[in-house]
């Protein structure tokens, strides 16, 4: 595969102050505590996106730019880390807040080619997860689900987990893991692919 080069490049609160759509982008979306910003920095081979003890600290969108083979080369495609939902923690105001933005952005950024739905591997299916990707089904978002923390189950565990999240949510999920960078790689793939055919 060839190497990428993350550059975080900013971060906004509406999504009038997202970049300009100049390229492909791809949301990663989930709750709070999945793992939505170690993943990313798996992807990125570096810290770019901050990882927190405290769930829900992530209260922007966070854009972050790739290219390939050398950081001299034109941007390819825009990693774009949403604020993570459901952490029972945060107020109700901030939550709605985020919604004002979130959903906006979701539904009507033409640039957006991926949202990456990530869920936890060692959990049934969360209600807010499948409310997630019923929403995008019907706002007509092509997504991906990424099962993170597949490290951590057993093999038998991890392979009925991923029975049942099919069956729950209509799709194949990818078993990712962050600390052993297993299937990094095939998320990549699947992630420029999804941008090439937008």
């Amino acid at each position: 595969m060839q190497r990428p080069f993350v550059t975080w490049i900013g971060s906004a609160t509406t999504p009038d102050r997202v970049p300009p759509e100049t390229v492909p982008e791809v949301a990663f979306a989930g709750r709070s505590n999945v793992g939505k910003s170690s993943l990313i920095n798996k992807l990125a081979g570096t810290t770019v996106a901050r990882v927190s003890g405290t769930p829900g600290r992530t209260r922007a969108i966070h854009v972050m730019d790739v290219s390939f083979e050398s950081p001299k080369n034109p941007v390819e495609l825009r990693l774009v880390d949403l604020p993570g939902y459901g952490y029972a923690k945060v107020a109700k105001s901030v939550a709605r807040e985020w919604a004002t933005f979130l959903q906006p952005y979701l539904a009507e950024r033409s640039a957006l080619a991926l949202c990456v739905v990530l869920v936890d591997a060692g959990l049934p299916p969360q209600p807010m997860d499948i409310q997630m990707i019923e929403w995008l089904r019907s706002v007509g978002r092509p997504f991906l689900v990424v099962a993170t923390k597949a490290d951590k189950p057993s093999r038998a565990n991890l392979n009925a987990a991923l029975t049942r999240m099919q069956q729950t949510f209509g799709v194949a999920p990818l078993p990712v893991s962050a600390r052993t960078g297993d299937q990094v790689v095939e998320l990549w793939f699947r992630i420029r692919k999804a941008c090439r055919q937008s």
